[in-house]
């Protein structure tokens, strides 16, 4: 992986946290440098970018700051969903409202136009990418 791509990517982990960008602004920017899947994980805080040919970068970003609730809720994963899409709240206080609900990190495919949000015992919920489906 260049140099080039690893920016892009430290940027996209950086901006995200500071609130600077939104999640489809995130999306074009790491498809335009071949970005063909990410993993979120919100207790470490740190999100790993991969690449079609097996080529991986980690990225540390900020960890959590309480411990995600034990029980998963679908539902509230996908509440916090529709406010960020919304535009009523930003950024870390979907990390905040995703882990209330009991989410531990996502996997995001561009290709597959879907995030896959999962709790401590394997319980998961989709959500497809606006217009996706």
């Amino acid at each position: 992986m260049n140099d080039d791509v690893k920016a892009v990517l430290q940027d996209c982990t950086s901006a995200s946290n500071e609130e600077r960008v939104t999640f489809p602004e995130v999306v074009a920017a790491l498809a335009a440098v071949g970005v063909e899947r990410y993993h979120t994980d919100l207790v470490r805080g740190e999100t790993t970018y991969y690449l079609p040919g097996g080529e991986s970068e980690r990225v540390p970003g900020k960890p959590a700051t309480r411990h995600p609730a034990a029980a998963f809720s679908a539902a509230g994963v996908a509440d916090a969903v529709r406010a960020i899409q919304a535009g009523t709240i930003r950024y870390r206080e979907f990390c905040e409202r995703v882990m209330q609900a009991g989410c531990v990190g996502w996997m995001t495919f561009l290709a597959g136009k879907r995030v896959v949000y999962y709790g401590r015992t394997g319980d998961s919920h989709v959500e497809w990418f606006p217009g996706a489906r």
